[in-house]
């Protein structure tokens, strides 16, 4: 009733969407539960901490130097708290979640639609309406659409994408170096943990690029809708909607898919490896998987945005008020009538504009896409954003209620676009968690170890842990002579105390030719394999929670049906007095 219906459907999700995260924020607790119990068990984690005499060839050119498996054991870890076989069923879980709620989400919508009586209400009419009453003779903008702007435009936003994927190359270029710098810094913490630390630091050097990105993204919006020239200003709206948040979704997610895909799997090896611009030498994986490193990307991104976002959002208005409340624009002295003080009291407080409202539904729909597309890496995900929102609708409502001013109340009967982008999240939610467990993830590797290559393949029963020998057969062997064939280096073998014959890396490879494996071949079919059944089942069953959780309730639609029956008989009696019978004019 005050701000208008268009703000109470933003509030009515913000809540609904923060009620239904407590469940899935309580399971991703009970997955990282999961994992510290078997914290200290866990046979990966044993094999790594225990392996001393596993010598690991270096991770840069020309300063790293040979290392020992175990000095990476804190790091196998860590790794272990997450990527285990529970974190299959909460990814499959947190995919039928992101439909289920969006389900529940219009259910709800449609019963405060109804009790708004909004069910029948058209915004184009509306807006035909009122253009009729400000002026009689005006005459409806016509639809249009121009083949030559829309080509313009894609190609305009295609370059942007370009640029924003360049950018992510850059961070993991600034990864590299980095993690060179800190190998060679005489602190020995800072070159104990130089891989870790480098990954921290490219998720900070992420996080301000996606600040000053954000600011480009939105002026390069604009322009593209002014080109576009959409027909109307809801049109306007969806329009820069659809763009700004597909230009945000690459710049969040760019580096992170790089983690996620790319990070381990294209690097090459001792004998030949993948270099960008011929200098940089790309960024291997842990022993233990590059789950570790997606995980420490996502958490710091998503816990700095969250943070600073919501100090930056009621920060500003906040300074902004006070320096007004000083610095009046208009001065109440002179002004005695009540009402015309409220109206000065509120024009003195910070403008409020078509954007306001679409900033707080942006934060939010990338919000989600943090905790539903690679929650399979992060399962803590859902907890950040439920705290978040806890904070984030209280400081919403005293900033749209103290802080700025009273925006102009507009009707709506739904969140409109975003719908639609929720639902492309909740797709991707499935194609996102898939790839993340069946190539991220060393849950398929294990597996197929299990059952063809370790202690228990064949269905064979054995005293010893399935798992026995993993971390052996997933590295590697590379004869240390043979370095001399590719680049010239110090292999650093005195800090070992012996002279290193070959060392090993992350990879199934051969020894002589370094052609592929069998075991990678098999891995490779099973990784295949997962992707297929885990996303065709996911989907089937988002298809069938859609299907069978109406979008509108049986109440509000009898109740729809009732109104319209009664509207009708009302309108039949009203002109059967109108209109003389027929029979007695002729009579």
């Amino acid at each position: 009733e005050y701000f208008g219906e268009r703000i109470a459907l933003y509030f009515a999700w913000l809540g609904w969407y923060t009620i239904m995260l407590i469940p899935v924020a309580i399971s991703g607790v009970l997955v990282v539960l999961y994992g510290l119990i078997y914290f200290e068990s866990n046979q990966v984690s044993k094999e790594i901490c225990n392996a001393t005499r596993i010598i690991m060839c270096p991770l840069c050119d020309n300063h790293c130097q040979y290392w020992r498996l175990n000095e990476t054991c804190s790091y196998a870890k860590v790794t272990q708290l997450f990527d285990h076989e529970v974190t299959v069923l909460f990814a499959m879980i947190m995919a039928i979640w992101a439909t289920i709620f969006l389900e529940v989400w219009k259910r709800a919508r449609a019963k405060a639609v109804w009790s708004w009586d909004l069910c029948h209400w058209d915004e184009d009419e509306e807006e035909l309406a009122l253009g009729l009453i400000y002026n009689p003779g005006v005459e409806p903008k016509i639809y249009h659409h121009s083949y030559k702007r829309t080509t313009i435009v894609m190609l305009l936003a295609c370059i942007l994408v370009t640029v924003i994927i360049g950018i992510a190359l850059g961070i993991v270029i600034c990864r590299i170096i980095a993690a060179v710098i800190f190998t060679k810094s005489s602190s020995e913490f800072l070159s104990d943990h130089s891989r870790t630390i480098a990954v921290m630091v490219g998720a900070v050097v992420h996080f301000f690029t996606i600040l000053i990105m954000t600011k480009i993204n939105q002026k390069v919006a604009k322009m593209l809708c002014d080109l576009e020239r959409p027909r109307t200003a809801l049109a306007r709206e969806n329009n820069f909607s659809i763009k700004m948040f597909t230009f945000q979704f690459f710049t969040m997610f760019s580096s992170i898919i790089y983690i996620a895909f790319f990070l381990g799997k294209i690097n090459g090896h001792p004998r030949n490896y993948v270099r960008i611009a011929g200098q940089w030498r790309l960024e291997e994986c842990h022993p233990s998987g590059c789950m570790t490193d997606l995980f420490i990307q996502m958490a710091v991104v998503m816990i700095m945005k969250q943070i600073l976002s919501s100090c930056v959002q009621y920060a500003v208005p906040s300074l902004k008020y006070q320096w007004k409340k000083y610095h009046k624009q208009i001065s109440m002295d002179d002004v005695k009538d009540a009402t015309t003080k409220h109206w000065v009291k509120n024009y003195n407080l910070n403008h409020v504009d078509s954007f306001s409202l679409f900033n707080e539904f942006l934060e939010m729909a990338i919000q989600y896409g943090f905790t539903t597309i690679f929650v399979a890496a992060f399962p803590l995900a859902p907890l950040l954003a439920l705290l978040n929102n806890a904070f984030e609708i209280r400081l919403d409502a005293r900033k749209m209620l103290v802080l700025q001013r009273r925006p102009i109340p507009r009707k709506a009967k739904d969140i409109g676009i975003w719908v639609r982008m929720l639902e492309a999240v909740g797709v991707l939610a499935v194609i996102g968690n898939g790839l993340v467990i069946a190539i991220t993830s060393d849950f398929i590797p294990r597996l197929v170890y299990t059952y063809g290559y370790g202690p228990c393949a064949g269905g064979n029963s054995s005293n010893d842990n399935c798992l026995m020998g993993y971390v052996n057969s997933s590295l590697s062997v590379f004869y240390v002579e043979k370095f001399q064939l590719t680049e010239p280096k110090d292999n650093g073998s005195k800090s070992l105390g012996f002279q290193v014959t070959y060392c090993r890396y992350r990879d199934y490879r051969t020894v002589g030719d370094y052609e592929y494996t069998v075991q990678f071949w098999h891995i490779f079919a099973a990784r295949l394999a997962f992707l297929v059944l885990f996303e065709n089942v996911v989907v089937c069953i988002k298809y069938i929670v859609a299907w069978f959780v109406p979008d509108v309730p049986v109440s509000v639609r009898n109740q729809i049906l009732d109104n319209t029956f009664k509207r009708l008989t009302d309108e039949l009696e009203l002109s059967s007095r109108e209109i003389p019978d027929y029979r007695s004019t002729v009579v």
